[in-house]
């Protein structure tokens, strides 16, 4: 009985913190594989528990309790073990982006004011494990924003902020059937990191790729007849375009994305590429379910969900054109600009209230109080429309919404019309100052592999399928949007492409 025992304590988050995680997953699942690293080592959960008292032995050492720990480790399942031990010798984890250059390192380690700074998993594996986890501060962890408009900053997050989510994961059905999931998410940005703990929460094994490309993960998911893959956008964009149709994936029953808007036209492309069930022999039935969740760091991870179906139709709560619904206990509200909740049908900014809310960012009280009120609520800075039963639906970054003459151009909207034209695989819509009209929107756009379209193609068909205050007055093709470590688009980089 002691296994679900710990599984219903972990389910009820009873007394589990970052420190003692994997301890707690280790008295259930033992000798089960937790992950397996393309190139790289394995481990049970007994041995990746073994592994985090080592290394929280080292860092015990070496800080003080509440000092912040930096880890600039390559991008390795050794992120979420080296942070999970700085948590249990009492310490802050502040995972660094691998992709991070020498000097954007250096800001943010002298931001986090950082005691020491981590460089390879070898430096923690040289002391005595600390066998029992240190008193834990209201702080867990500091993860980084991206800084797609500006300065990345410190999100302060507890141990509640990040397990609450994901702690009913400890209730999946693990053993009865055979799953794994492969994902090559970077696991200093909080969508990876959340990822790794609900996958291991739920005691399904990982195969993990520290370094994302599309042809290896279709490798790996038709080889090792994956069950789960969690991705963001652009990855599936990119499988698409590495043949993802010609391959046997029928075996994941379930696609998982976040951190950026999911194209609905190639949710359905992988939903038929899945199956909801295979059959002795191989036979494949139905279509696979997708999962969409939305987030932000400040948010500690995932507070809204919706799913595609397996079924024909999309049930109105799950599917749509929503961010879905609320997870239990997170609330949600969409504010206008007199700071009053507006009328269903329109628009206004999303505020989020729930216990994966920052404490606050690192060192920035001015942008702290800009993000967050009196009363708990986090202002997103998401812009949404209001539906029916508690949905809404994202229209756009209020940082990305483009005043052209009085009116709001949403960035989101054109960007999805640009895609739907036949040789566009994706486009970023940006504004510029303009004299006249204040701003005006342009794109970039990257053409399908063997495709091909003219500037003033482009524009017809966004005259076509837009009011004229809509339509981008540049377009310019590139190879490659600029992007950070989870492929978000750096809109600061792409203006300097047009000026």
């Amino acid at each position: 009985m002691t296994g679900w025992t710990e599984r219903a304590r972990l389910a009820l988050g009873r007394g589990v913190g970052l420190g003692d995680f994997l301890e707690r997953l280790a008295l259930v699942h033992r000798s089960r594989r937790l992950v397996e690293e393309a190139s790289g080592p394995t481990y049970t959960y007994e041995q990746a528990a073994a592994r985090v008292a080592l290394m929280a032995g080292a860092i015990a050492a070496m800080v003080r309790p509440g000092d912040r720990v930096a880890l600039a480790l390559p991008n390795s399942y050794d992120v979420v073990l080296a942070s999970l031990a700085a948590v249990r010798a009492g310490a802050v984890a502040v995972p660094l982006n691998a992709e991070l250059t020498d000097t954007e390192r250096e800001t943010v380690v002298n931001d986090a004011g950082a005691a020491v700074v981590v460089r390879h998993p070898e430096e923690l594996l040289g002391a005595a494990p600390l066998e029992a986890p240190a008193p834990a501060g209201s702080v867990a962890a500091i993860f980084y924003t991206s800084g797609t408009t500006g300065r990345p900053k410190g999100a302060r997050l507890g141990s509640r902020a990040l397990l609450g989510q994901i702690s009913a994961a400890a209730l999946w059905p693990s053993g009865l059937r055979r799953d794994e999931a492969v994902f090559g998410l970077p696991l200093s940005h909080i969508m990876g990191f959340v990822a790794v703990l609900g996958v291991a929460g739920a005691g399904v094994p990982s195969y993990f790729l520290p370094h994302f490309r599309p042809d290896a993960a279709l490798d790996a998911i038709e080889a090792r007849r994956a069950t789960f893959f969690i991705g963001v956008p652009a990855m599936y964009r990119m499988m698409v375009e590495a043949g993802a149709e010609e391959r046997d994936l029928s075996s994941v029953r379930v696609w998982a994305s976040g951190a950026d808007v999911m194209p609905p036209e190639l949710v359905r492309r992988f939903q038929d590429m899945g199956a909801i069930l295979t059959l002795p022999g191989g036979r494949s039935l139905g279509r696979a379910a997708f999962i969409e969740g939305y987030g932000m760091v400040e948010t500690g991870g995932g507070v809204a969900v919706k799913v595609a179906t397996p079924l024909p139709f999309r049930l109105p709560l799950i599917g749509g054109d929503s961010l879905g619904v609320p997870i239990p206990p997170n609330r949600m509200r969409v504010v206008g600009e007199d700071g009053h909740d507006v009328g269903a049908g329109d628009v206004g900014e999303l505020w989020v209230k729930g216990p994966g809310v920052l404490e606050g960012y690192h060192g920035d009280e001015a942008a702290t109080r800009a993000v967050l009120t009196d009363d708990g609520w986090l202002r997103t800075g998401d812009m949404v429309r209001r539906g029916p039963m508690g949905t809404v639906s994202f229209v756009g970054r209020e940082k990305d919404v483009i005043k052209r003459g009085g009116y709001s151009v949403y960035a989101v909207e054109v960007e999805g019309v640009l895609e739907t034209h036949p040789a566009v695989a994706e486009a970023a819509v940006v504004g510029l100052p303009d004299d006249r009209l204040g701003e005006v929107p342009v794109a970039a756009v990257r053409l399908a592999p063997g495709q091909s379209a003219t500037e003033e193609e482009l524009a017809l068909w966004a005259t076509d399928h837009l009011a004229g205050f809509k339509v981008p007055v540049r377009f310019l093709v590139v190879d490659q949007l600029p992007r950070t470590g989870t492929r978000k688009v750096r809109r600061a980089e792409l203006r300097r492409l047009f000026v």
